[in-house]
């Protein structure tokens, strides 16, 4: 118990830091071949629920030859404090900037999918809607839920919650209530381990402490199978992609560093959508760094 508490201590002190170093390098899309579109104009239908079970797994040539869809993610949303450090402020979104980041993509045209339809457009190229983009949060942050949610509503959006399930019930967390009420109203759940142990330093039961342990808590919340993971940090090495395939994982998401040539399907890129940025500045680094 006390390796335990020590570990939840370390993973509270990056909450306030975001999921990553402060690298953000940004890598941009060598694919050839473009997203497929439809004529479906309606955001609420866009981001449909998926049987992945019985897909099968493209080569790794053909996933990367694919065109990336932008992908974002958030972290705390809310107002910053005194106390909030310059570093900090990277990862905590004021909430007007949110809603500014929604607005701006609503008016742009995007429309959200989900990490189901991604995946089913990486392997077997199923058409997306036009302007697709995925939305997504890390940490199981309370604001996501009582702010972020109304917002994606607003505007027929849907979005991944990627939940480490030590702070679910936590002063300033979500509750298992509301991760349902998530799941129930079309979000994806995903994990991101139990207290966001850097997933490179995993040995032995460290697997079932951080991904199986999660992995059934979340799928007793939700009454749905999770697939589909977070990197705590962005951070990951080849020797966990198979063991995460063996606990049921479909696809792992990185942030801004190169997606891996053998397994692109765990290595899927993500961007951090700075507290800095106005609406402006992330239409830009979407088209940057997609």
């Amino acid at each position: 118990m006390k390796k335990t508490f020590l570990s939840f201590s370390a993973a509270a002190l990056c909450f306030s830091m975001g999921c990553q170093t402060k690298s953000q390098t940004s890598e941009q899309a060598t694919a050839n071949t473009e997203t497929t579109v439809t004529t479906d104009s309606l955001r609420a239908d866009t981001a449909k629920a998926i049987d992945i079970s019985t897909i099968k797994v493209a080569d790794a040539k053909t996933i990367l030859g694919r065109k990336q869809v932008p992908v974002l993610c958030y972290h705390q949303i809310r107002d910053w404090k005194a106390t909030d450090s310059k570093a900090a402020k990277d990862y905590i979104i004021p909430v007007a900037t949110f809603k500014a980041h929604m607005k701006l993509l609503a008016d742009s045209g995007y429309h959200t999918i989900l990490p189901d339809q991604y995946y089913d457009y990486l392997n077997n190229g199923t058409p997306l809607p036009g302007k697709p983009i995925i939305i997504t949060f890390d940490d199981t942050e309370k604001n996501q839920h009582g702010i972020a949610a109304p917002e994606l509503k607003k505007y027929g959006f849907k979005a991944a919650f990627f939940i480490m399930t030590v702070s679910i019930g936590r002063p300033n967390y979500m509750t298992k209530a509301q991760i349902k009420e998530l799941s129930d109203d079309g979000h994806l759940i995903g994990s991101h381990t139990w207290d966001h142990h850097n997933v490179k330093k995993y040995q032995g039961a460290d697997w079932e402490l951080q991904i199986e342990k999660p992995t059934k808590t979340l799928e007793e919340i939700t009454g749905k199978k999770i697939t589909h993971f977070a990197y705590p940090f962005g951070l990951w090495n080849p020797e966990a992609i198979p063991e995460l395939k063996k606990r049921g994982m479909k696809s792992a998401y990185i942030l801004a560093t190169k997606r891996d040539e053998n397994d692109p399907l765990f290595t899927i890129r993500r961007i951090i959508a700075s507290g800095y940025w106005s609406a402006n500045t992330l239409n830009n680094s979407i088209k940057n760094s997609f």
